[in-house]
């Protein structure tokens, strides 16, 4: 593609690495349509959640108390650092939070380092199928990094609700921070406000971040020549590796941290 690109202008091409490959380009939906789907950021976040269960589970089938292989040390690792930050972060007792935050940390760690993958790999693989646009990082989709804020939003509601009750998770929007009556409305504006505020920041931040990488690899590629890429794409992507790494942990902790308060039972 990067021959291909010569023929592009720089607008153009940039313009063609962001699209992605969604119903309403096909012609499924009609252009625009709210119920477009994002084909291409479905198949490479299920295919990186698949790349997690599968890489975990061969491991925890072939796991050996003797001398264990370097990818069983490697796994071993991950989870230890997962359970940590879980024991010294989250203080009710609830054995969904553990595996949560080891799938959401894998997860987005994988998505994110589809980012790694040279930019024009995959979209010219597709285009030489027919296939017009094709992105490969679901974590610079706002789509699938709400979704995800969203599902932990979900269980923030569900827990807090469970363990505070109805009433009980009432009472924390309405009498919180100032315990009196004539204070409720503003309570309620500002509890409301921050509780909204959790799943969107979430879902945001990783977007944001994983975009804004994604944009900068396509810069690299559209100004500079072919054969000089390298001299800007792969100092940025040294330097990415800590955004990728830093951003699936800083989903994770948050995670943790929101349904660690979903479980405080203030009275």
């Amino acid at each position: 593609m990067a021959a291909q690109g010569e023929a592009l202008t720089s607008a153009s091409y940039i313009t063609h690495h962001l699209t992605n490959l969604s119903t309403d380009k096909l012609g499924l939906v009609s252009e625009g349509s709210f119920w477009a789907v994002n084909i291409d950021s479905l198949i490479f976040s299920v295919l990186t959640g698949l790349a997690f269960l599968w890489l975990f589970r061969s491991v925890a089938k072939k796991a050996s108390s003797g001398v264990p292989s370097k990818v069983q040390c490697f796994v071993e690792m991950v989870v230890e650092f997962v359970d940590t930050n879980v024991k010294d972060t989250f203080h009710g007792r609830n054995p969904l939070v553990a595996p949560l935050a080891l799938t959401i940390f894998c997860w987005i760690l994988l998505m994110n380092i589809m980012d790694l993958v040279p930019i024009d790999f995959i979209p010219y693989a597709a285009q030489s199928i027919g296939i017009p646009y094709m992105k490969v990082v679901p974590s610079a989709d706002v789509n699938i990094t709400m979704a995800m804020a969203l599902g932990v939003f979900a269980l923030m509601i569900y827990y807090s609700i469970k363990v505070k009750g109805l009433v009980g998770f009432a009472k924390e929007l309405a009498l919180h921070p100032f315990n009196h009556p004539i204070m409720i409305p503003f309570n309620l504006l500002l509890e409301v406000v921050s509780l909204l505020a959790k799943p969107i920041s979430l879902g945001m931040r990783l977007f944001g971040n994983m975009f804004a990488g994604e944009v900068v690899f396509i810069l690299i590629a559209a100004l500079m020549p072919w054969w000089a890429q390298w001299l800007g794409s792969v100092p940025w992507a040294i330097f990415h590796i800590l955004v990728i790494t830093i951003q699936a942990f800083v989903f994770m902790m948050l995670t943790i941290v929101y349904l660690s308060q979903a479980h405080e039972d203030n009275h």
